[in-house]
């Protein structure tokens, strides 16, 4: 296994970490003893950051079970991540946290995350019930290690959210068809500029970059390197950039664990030749011919009055031709927030067209957005969002 350094605290972090969301198991219960074996193998493999959550369904607990069945918590690095969609003041981060070191037997986290920040103005009311004050207190008694944050949101707010306070390390989902999506290749670089660690969430898509690829795009890949899977380009093209400190992958098998452990051994920063880089500028342009908005992430359409994620919208809409509704659909639920108590949708455009003045690609965005909403906002959405958040609340 090879190893990253976390330039803040110094640790070294094995390039491949393993994504608990997706443990193996059957109609949404996990095996443990298969879960158990799976996680170990990858800790006797040379992986040593595991990240959870607490929305997860019994993940936390899995993991807690296995660190304390082997005996090996000090000698990996746990992330796990406060859902703060549901705190409404500072007891409740203590009710969770409490909660979290119980499942996941430990009196401390190396790694945690603020869930799912997806605008500026979240952030802003978690200032106002005093999250900065609890996570100083947390850190000084050693509970928490280092603190970040996963993104959903637009490009514009990641960089202002990134800059408002001293973040230590932070997690955006990016691939190459992503290079232009929520946080992006800008946020990446902007990040990594600031010398802070950058773990990567989806880096296939869900597996859609696998099994979701376009016949051509998987013949350019082929031609160019025979023994190549997709699996190899997609985090090799991650690897291959300096900037990326992690990459995740939600692991459910040990076929899985295996091919990935072997493509994170054979991967180096800059790797990528003229061949590999050409190669998969091909695949790219082939996803762009599939897309039927034409926009191309420059986020100079943001700020939305109505506080749309456009960009995102877009993407999602893209993503849900070239690769598939089911997908685009997923994703787009993702960036609206659907998880918190004030979600945006296509179908919120108010049509003042502010944002097609600034738009260098001539988009009519106020009537794509109409597509958008028509494509993936199912019936009822916006209720189904409101009482979501009251459940979870």
């Amino acid at each position: 296994m090879k190893y990253r350094k976390d330039k803040i605290s110094g640790k070294e972090l094995s390039i491949l970490g393993f994504g608990c969301m997706r443990l193996p198991g059957t109609l949404g219960r996990i095996d443990r003893e298969k879960a158990e074996k799976l996680l170990f193998e990858a800790y006797e493999k040379g992986v040593n950051y595991f990240d959870t959550a607490y929305i997860y369904p019994g993940s936390e607990d899995i993991v807690g079970g296995f660190l304390d069945k082997y005996k090996i918590r000090e000698k990996i690095f746990l992330a796990t991540k406060l859902p703060h969609g549901i705190c409404k003041d500072r007891s409740a981060f203590d009710k969770i946290f409490e909660e979290q070191k119980r499942r996941l037997r430990t009196n401390y986290i190396d790694y945690y995350l603020i869930h799912n920040i997806s605008e500026f103005k979240q952030w802003e009311n978690l200032c106002k019930i005093g999250l900065p004050e609890w996570i100083a207190d947390k850190k000084a008694s050693g509970e928490i290690k280092q603190i970040g944050f996963s993104y959903h949101g637009s490009q514009h707010d990641f960089i202002k959210i990134l800059d408002a306070y001293d973040w230590e390390f932070v997690q955006i989902q990016y691939n190459y068809i992503n290079i232009n999506y929520q946080a992006g290749e800008k946020g990446l670089k902007h990040a990594a500029k600031k010398g802070i660690p950058v773990i990567i969430m989806e880096p296939l898509l869900g597996g859609k970059l696998v099994n979701g690829l376009p016949k051509e795009a998987l013949k350019v890949m082929q031609e160019a390197s025979p023994n190549s899977t997709a699996v190899n380009w997609a985090l090799k093209w991650l690897w291959n950039q300096p900037e990326v400190t992690v990459v995740l992958s939600g692991m459910n098998t040990f076929e899985q664990l295996k091919e990935n452990i072997a493509i994170a051994d054979t991967s180096a920063v800059n790797m990528f030749g003229e061949n590999e880089t050409k190669a998969i500028q091909k695949v790219i342009d082939i996803f762009n011919d599939k897309y039927k908005i034409r926009c191309t992430g420059c986020n100079y359409c943001m700020p939305c009055v109505k506080n749309i994620n456009i960009p995102a919208c877009f993407s999602a809409y893209n993503t849900s031709f070239a690769i598939g509704r089911t997908t685009g659909w997923m994703q787009y639920l993702n960036i609206v927030g659907l998880m918190a108590n004030n979600a945006r949708f296509a179908s919120d455009c108010i049509g003042c067209r502010k944002c097609e003045s600034h738009c260098p690609q001539g988009i009519k965005i106020s009537e794509e957005l109409k597509l958008v909403k028509r494509r993936l906002e199912l019936p009822g959405i916006k209720p189904i969002s409101k009482l979501f958040y009251k459940f979870v609340k």
